[in-house]
């Protein structure tokens, strides 16, 4: 279930006092929530049909700047108002806000009442119904990593971001007495999720000081990219109640490992994993090989969904455990796609490609695209690579910003699977975060060159 209170419950509870606000909320391009805090009253009483926002909200950058150069909205055009078409379906309580609950939105045309096709939400459900009409379900899971610190985000701030020190002094993967001294802030992300109807698994310490991870179960695409989303802004703010920052930055420090956003996937059809056949040496059905060859073939195409900023890119370096190669093989860590339960029914594929500042409803909706492309066109998959996948000289993901906005400037399969109009609103954002990183002058330059140039 995407959401776990009703409207008629939600009704009950702001009568009897137990919820005085409602967060209505729509997902922004890079992937955060945007909004407003209702009166619940008013809520129930009318805003539950629809609310409205500047249209700016699907055209910025992570500063909230308003770039030029996107053809939905500009100063030209005076920047007018979308619909926020509130899915009651998405209905949870938010038990770390105070008689809070919150409702995830649809992006509207303001006159047509039609999808804003650049929306993430709408971008991954157009997908959805194209699995829909091949008779298919995307189940996926996503997996994220962050970073938590000694210090809180004001602090951090004011210090403009210098001697950042994480909450733990070495490695804590998998480690429980590390761990243990930062459950202060993770049992209640843990509890807090699920009392919010997200189906947390575990958190673990990562392969890094103050890494941490967090696992949701697996569910049907829509539910899992919503729960992605609202599990992040959630442990943003549960550790800015603990007085914690945490980061989702993939590369905060070059001598630090990176952190990541796996994507786990798999297909089902008529109640069953369509990727399984028992008869297969490693269970693999026609469709998943077909599916993944997708994947395989258009992963430079999509990198820019997995990869959005400069910073994503510092990420991928050999020995990290993040992929360098487009290439698959088989419960293999070092490969940009791991085969996972091979032999089962639990057979899928991890993309290891993106990071933990991806947009988890680009993300999927953009392998997806390449998966169906794939079983379209009855793609041949290439046997597995054996051993240490950093090791070759081919398949490489884009190594830069620039280079994976120009693979998916030409994407074809992209523009015919997300639409011109899409594909050319992203590029843009692509164009401009390149434009403010390449006018600013880094604290590297300064250190290595002020005397020695």
């Amino acid at each position: 279930m995407p959401g776990n209170l009703t409207f008629d419950a939600l009704k009950s509870a702001v009568k009897s006092g137990e919820i005085d606000t409602v967060l209505t909320c729509i997902v922004d391009m890079q992937g955060r929530l945007m909004g407003k805090r209702f009166l619940a009253q008013h809520f129930v009483d009318s805003a539950w049909e629809e609310t409205h926002c500047c249209n700016y909200l699907l055209a910025t950058d992570l500063e909230m700047a308003t770039p030029d150069g996107f053809a939905s909205t500009s100063w030209e055009s005076g920047y007018g108002d979308y619909v926020m078409k509130p899915d009651l379906d998405t209905l949870r309580l938010v038990p770390w806000l105070e008689g809070t609950a919150m409702v995830l939105c649809d992006v509207l045309d303001h006159h047509t009442y039609q999808d804003i096709t650049h929306s993430p939400r709408a971008i991954l459900k157009r997908q959805i119904a194209r699995l829909d009409e091949l008779g298919m379900t995307a189940m996926m899971a996503t997996e994220l990593e962050f970073f938590l610190f000694e210090k809180s985000f004001d602090e951090i701030r004011k210090s403009k971001f210098r001697d950042l020190a994480p909450i733990s002094g070495y490695n804590e993967d998998y480690h429980i007495l590390q761990t243990t001294k930062e459950e202060h802030v993770m049992r209640p992300i843990r509890n807090h999720l699920y009392a919010a109807g997200i189906p947390v698994e575990n958190t673990k310490g990562e392969a890094e000081t103050g890494q941490e991870e967090l696992n949701i179960k697996y569910a049907a695409a829509l539910d899992t990219a919503d729960h992605h989303t609202i599990a992040k802004h959630a442990v943003k703010e549960i550790s800015w109640q603990q007085g914690h920052a945490v980061t989702f930055l993939p590369k905060w420090h070059h001598e630090k490992v990176g952190s990541s956003s796996h994507v786990h996937q798999s297909l089902w059809k008529d109640g069953k994993p369509a990727f399984f056949d028992k008869n297969d040496k490693l269970g693999m059905s026609e469709i998943m090989k077909y599916y993944m060859a997708g994947l395989l073939k258009f992963a430079p195409d999509y990198t820019y969904f997995l990869a959005p900023y400069v910073n994503s890119y510092k990420r991928f370096q050999k020995g990290t455990f993040a992929p360098t190669r487009t290439i698959w093989s088989v419960d293999n860590r070092t490969a940009g796609f791991r085969l996972c339960g091979n032999g089962t029914k639990a057979v899928r594929v991890e993309c290891r490609v993106g990071g933990s500042d991806l947009n988890p409803y680009l993300a999927m909706a953009a392998q997806l695209a390449a998966g169906i492309k794939g079983i379209e066109d009855k793609m041949k998959l290439d046997p597995p690579t054996v051993g240490d996948a950093y090791e070759g000289n081919s398949g490489f993901i884009p190594q830069n910003l620039r280079d994976a906005r120009e693979t998916l400037k030409n994407s074809k399969m992209l523009r015919e699977a997300l639409g011109e109009d899409v594909v050319d609103h992203y590029c843009r954002a692509a164009e401009w975060e390149l434009e403010e990183f390449d006018r600013v002058v880094t604290d590297y330059e300064v250190a290595r060159g002020f005397e020695r140039a």
